[in-house]
């Protein structure tokens, strides 16, 4: 497949490997978080945190004012990667267990592929939707295997797809910003235009169930890696990597998020390794290869 790509594509397919990577920090830090803070407050402090790293780099590189044309889908943008996928994930989880809304959350890569295509009119192929199709068969399957078939209502389950939707739209929409502005621009911006909802709603559900927590330095630890690793930096690499290698083949990488997730939570936070895991992840690595080959034997 290498010999195959340009080096744009492998290029981006790095960087996609790399947000992929960051973003697969995400459920540990929020664990640990979640020790000394509200799940609501993880998810507004987010953005807030991001911001005191994005804009100071916006003065230093002097970056111009967002171009008015832009204002509406770094809006979307930020609707969906700051506010729509964190609140609902939130939700979700009061409602259930992490497994249970992982099982449902397998369905990402597709569900932002599907949205590429609609968006972005360019049709990969029928080996493409094969691969995908499998791939998330065995990510459901992974999900499934540690223990993701706990009880939850119809409500809950609407939240976790209402909160997939939000980010795989947000994927697709901050991607067509790169390409009016940097990857790292982009996630900047939607992060400053949210502070004024953000800060709000942090002051507000802080107040209103700190008493109920003890302050534990992993958590705040877990909380700054949440903002600056999930919420920032690693949209720096992802968007550059959807942008290069083309959104629906590069979402594909996001397969193997939940597999580095679970390498993450074995290291840090100690978590058993089985064997049905060890194989659905070579099955879904297979998958996403497989769905990365026909990048240039297909109408992107």
């Amino acid at each position: 497949m290498a010999n195959s790509l340009s080096k744009t594509q492998r290029s981006g397919l790095i960087f996609a490997f790399i947000g992929v990577l960051a973003f697969s920090l995400s459920l540990p830090f929020t664990k640990l978080a979640l020790k000394s803070f509200d799940p609501l407050f993880t998810a507004f402090a987010r953005p807030i945190i991001a911001a005191c790293l994005a804009i100071p780099l916006m003065f230093i590189f002097k970056v111009p004012a967002l171009p008015r044309n832009l204002w509406r889908p770094t809006a979307f943008t930020a609707l969906g990667a700051v506010f729509g996928w964190p609140i609902l994930i939130a939700i979700a989880l009061y409602r259930t267990t992490s497994a249970h809304v992982s099982v449902i959350a397998a369905v990402m890569p597709l569900v932002t592929a599907i949205i590429a295509v609609i968006m972005n009119k360019k049709h990969p192929g029928k080996s493409f939707w094969v691969a995908s199709t499998l791939g998330t068969a065995l990510l459901i399957f992974f999900s499934l295997s540690r223990g993701g078939t706990s009880s939850a209502d119809l409500l809950t389950d609407l939240i976790i797809i209402g909160a997939v939707i939000a980010s795989s739209y947000c994927y697709v929409e901050g991607a067509g910003l790169t390409n009016y502005l940097p990857g790292w621009q982009v996630i900047s911006w939607v992060v400053v235009i949210s502070l004024p909802i953000a800060i709000t709603g942090a002051i507000a559900v802080y107040a209103a169930t700190s008493d109920q927590y003890t302050l534990q330095l992993n958590a705040v630890l877990g909380m700054l890696g949440i903002g600056l690793s999930s919420m920032y930096l690693g949209f720096f690499a992802w968007y550059r990597g959807l942008r290069d290698f083309g959104v629906a083949h590069g979402s594909q990488v996001q397969q193997l998020q939940a597999i580095m997730t679970l390498g993450w939570s074995a290291l840090l936070l100690g978590e058993t390794v089985t064997l049905t895991m060890v194989l659905s992840a070579v099955g879904i690595v297979f998958c996403v290869l497989w769905a990365l080959s026909n990048v240039n034997t297909n109408k992107r």
